[in-house]
């Protein structure tokens, strides 16, 4: 097994959870300069300026599988630079707020897309016992991406009255390395066979990654997956409605603990709570280093512990943060006490499922439906983290905030004994081996 060729296709594809990352967040170092800019209403803000790119990203998971099977995993890819690229240089020049909404909206469609195709092309390059840790630089990325988007706020806040178009413009310049490099990336072998039937590329390319006898078990059970397939099969079929359940929970619940609701908002959020302007963005940097280094412990642990231990530590870790949260805000606790109960918040969500989602949800569908079902998880994901986020400012107006993580505390109990009845182990195992058990 040549490692070093499969670290370097994975690292490079999981280069679209950067810009994913960056994309996500940079918007909160604008929010409340983009308001005053355009004079708009909470409603108006939340929903029209602010989380048009979810809708963005909702409409790119919902479709993703298309391109994904149909022009193949590696185009896709390469698309996916020139939607961030397009979206961050228009939006920077944008002259009124709808035209910013749907160049926005273009950088949502590269984030769906990409968590259908990025964490699906790993999963089919990698060996089951690394699988867990190659698909989770997808993840790392992302909260790389969040960080630096972050540092870059602090660092670009000051630099005029529309600071905020720095912000969001400086995103082109990764987003046009990315696009160089995914170039560089082969096609995957199993979507050759699968949908190509092209035996001669795929062996060339497993060759290229694997030793010969590795190579002949990879075709070998690639090969008996797709003997047993049925014409017109999807994933709504009744045999494949326990990895569509686990997929719909595991995104159901990702959202559920209010994680975006948060990124989007830091610096608002650490504002209610009696920071200053300066150390709320101060504090959200403070964010992003926590989720870096917990998303690193994360990783060295989903393939020794499993998928199912860290969302066991996640949960508890929600569970407690929320409720500090929300007895923070209920009694109006100042300083930097929320700013602390929120590094813990983070670093649950780091460790569980921030590392686990698109690991899991990539793992336990067929090769066939593997674009399908990343599609459905990152639809539930998408459609729960456009629709939350823009209702936080008009929710926090109307019933604040402590009602508001309240109910995410809540909805993490859900999530513990979701853990603990329904959602099986799936470290170590070959993709043809989970889809066999699994889809019954």
């Amino acid at each position: 097994m040549k490692t070093s060729k499969i670290f370097f296709f994975s690292i490079v594809v999981a280069l679209a959870g950067f810009l994913f990352g960056f994309d996500t967040v940079v918007i909160s170092g604008a929010d409340q300069q983009l308001q005053a800019f355009w004079q708009s209403s909470d409603l108006f803000h939340g929903l029209v300026v602010m989380s048009t790119a979810l809708w963005g990203t909702v409409v790119g998971a919902i479709f993703g599988s298309i391109p994904t099977n149909r022009l193949g995993r590696k185009k896709t890819l390469v698309s996916i630079g020139a939607l961030f690229f397009i979206s961050a240089l228009g939006s920077a020049v944008a002259t009124d707020p709808y035209i910013f909404a749907a160049l926005r909206f273009v950088g949502g469609l590269g984030i769906g897309v990409s968590t259908v195709v990025a964490p699906s092309y790993v999963s089919e390059i990698a060996p089951p016992n690394q699988r867990g840790k190659l698909v989770a630089l997808y993840q790392f990325n992302i909260v790389f991406g969040i960080l630096i988007a972050y540092v870059s706020n602090f660092l670009l806040k000051d630099v005029g009255e529309n600071a905020w178009r720095w912000m969001l413009g400086v995103e082109a310049i990764p987003a046009f390395i990315y696009s160089l490099l995914v170039l560089k990336v082969p096609e995957s072998p199993r979507w050759l066979l699968e949908y190509k039937n092209d035996k001669v590329a795929a062996t060339n390319i497993l060759k290229s990654i694997f030793n010969d006898e590795e190579v002949e078990n990879e075709i070998a059970a690639i090969e008996r997956e797709k003997s047993k397939e049925v014409v017109n099969e999807n994933i709504y079929m009744k045999k494949f409605r326990i990895p569509l359940m686990l997929a719909f929970f595991i995104a159901f619940f990702n959202q559920l603990s209010g994680i975006n609701a948060f990124l989007y908002y830091a610096p608002r959020i650490f504002e209610l709570a009696g920071l200053e302007k300066s150390a709320s963005f101060l504090s959200s940097i403070g964010i992003g280093l926590i989720n870096l280094v917990f998303t690193l412990i994360g990783i060295s642990m989903i393939d020794r512990f499993g998928r199912k231990t860290l969302m066991y530590i996640c949960s508890f870790g929600y569970i407690l943060s929320l409720s500090l949260v929300t007895a923070a805000f209920a009694l109006k606790w100042q300083g930097l006490l929320v700013p602390l109960f929120f590094f813990i918040f983070i670093a649950a969500h780091a460790v569980g499922q921030g590392a686990v989602i698109w690991v899991f949800i990539s793992e336990i569908f067929p090769t066939k439906l593997r674009a399908a079902g990343q599609a459905f998880g990152a639809s539930v994901h998408w459609i729960l983290a456009a629709a939350i986020p823009a209702l936080i400012p008009f929710l926090f107006g109307q019933i604040g905030p402590s009602l508001v993580y309240a109910f995410f505390g809540i909805m993490m109990v859900g999530q513990l004994l979701w853990v603990i009845f329904k959602m099986p182990e799936t470290k170590g195992q070959t993709l043809e081996s989970l889809a066999e058990q699994l889809s019954k």
